[in-house]
């Protein structure tokens, strides 16, 4: 059986022989016990640390389990379904601990959904959520994809990748990208900082694209136990950026409430 990915040393074709992936020039890559496969190339891993790390990837896992962003999970289902061919091909670009990729291929089983990250961590959690799933250890700026595979490319608060999107897409291929609004998570930070400050607008123009669909919302979570607040905390950046003194003062709260924003950006590949 064919994988979805492709040689990163030669870029040939990969068959899946269960234990491992082969191509024909004898490239073997052999796959963890969970099921991904390492398909990172060692100029690419220069760095220590790749991708999040294990805290965040639990309290990340933990936070989505209860159910507090699936209007996310199922606004992006909507969006695939919309623009997106049923049978095609489905790249997860920087799919992290998978609660996404799986419910994409949960409800969408005519598709092969697959999926990237740089952590090993995140795809060993990825692997179990959805038995048999294509997984990579790859860099989202090297996919390990063949030119044009893609018929859709997702990015769920992932890096900004657009050359390598644009060149594992087919001709007028569906990019699909989910982004958090200034104001998301407000509520946190306020609890955490003097002065709170917005989140930076991100980019939205991107080359070989055009805008096709955009839609935004923003609305309060609260949440009411500890561990909640706890979970939300440490899956993000703030949990490393903030002193034990006003990590204390957080994580003695037994309830926060904080505005979350996300907007789900739909592209069409024009080059």
């Amino acid at each position: 059986m064919l994988s979805p990915f492709c040689c990163p040393v030669c870029g040939g074709a990969l068959t899946d022989t269960d234990r491992a992936l082969v191509c024909a020039r004898g490239h073997s890559f052999d796959k963890a016990r969970s099921g991904y496969v390492n398909l990172l190339r060692s100029q690419q891993s220069h760095t220590k640390r790749h991708g999040d790390d294990k805290r965040m990837l639990v309290a990340r896992r933990e936070f989505l389990n209860r159910g507090f962003y699936a209007d996310v999970r199922d606004n992006l289902l909507d969006a695939v379904r919309k623009s997106a061919p049923s049978n095609g091909l489905l790249l997860d670009s920087g799919c992290g601990e998978g609660y996404y990729t799986a419910h994409l291929a949960e409800q969408l089983p005519l598709m092969t959904v697959c999926g990237v990250d740089i952590s090993k961590d995140a795809l060993q959690m990825a692997a179990a959520r959805f038995k048999g799933m294509p997984l990579a250890v790859a860099s989202v700026f090297s996919l390990p994809l063949a030119d044009r595979r893609a018929d859709a490319v997702i990015s769920v608060f992932a890096p900004i990748a657009e050359q390598e999107w644009a060149r594992v897409l087919k001709p007028s291929g569906t990019l699909i990208r989910v982004l958090p609004t200034e104001r998301h998570l407000l509520g946190l930070k306020e609890a955490i900082y003097p002065t709170a400050r917005l989140n930076k607008p991100e980019r939205t123009e991107l080359d070989g694209f055009a805008l096709t669909d955009r839609r935004e919302w923003q609305r309060t979570l609260t949440l009411d136990t500890p561990d909640d607040i706890r979970h939300l905390f440490e899956m993000t950046p703030y949990y490393y950026k903030t002193g034990q003194a006003d990590q204390e003062r957080l994580l003695s709260r037994e309830s926060l409430a904080t505005e979350i924003g996300f907007v789900i950006l739909t592209y069409t590949k024009t080059t």
